[in-house]
């Protein structure tokens, strides 16, 4: 049996300014070193991925994503090291909550119907 999982926000102020969705969006940037490449490894709207970045650079004192435009390659996108940081310390926090709940979800998962496939 699957058990239930932990998903893990930080909220900033008023929206979460970090969560698995843009934790990952920073991670394919990183490794496309564009924001629109990203954005399709993702099935993602260009505009939705350049929306997350503007608010996940809003939301922390130094940017997460620097972009560049224009040249011979069209610009592009670059995480920062701080960026790169910043996720690493997300992904600790989902592992250290999650390891401190497991016991629970397991208990919870208890009262949970079965996931049945078609």
């Amino acid at each position: 049996m699957r058990y239930p999982g932990l998903t893990l926000r930080v909220l900033g102020t008023g929206e979460p300014a970090m969560g698995p969705g843009k934790a990952a969006l920073i991670e394919q940037i990183d490794a496309a070193g564009s924001i629109s490449a990203a954005a399709r490894a993702m099935n993602m709207s260009y505009r939705r991925a350049w929306q997350l970045v503007e608010a996940i650079n809003a939301s922390f004192r130094e940017p997460v994503v620097v972009t560049a435009t224009g040249g011979k390659r069209g610009g592009g996108a670059r995480v920062t090291d701080y960026g790169r940081a910043l996720v690493a310390s997300f992904h600790a926090m989902e592992h250290k909550a999650s390891s401190a709940i497991a016991e629970d979800l397991q208990a919870f998962a208890a009262h949970m119907r079965p996931v049945h496939k078609a």
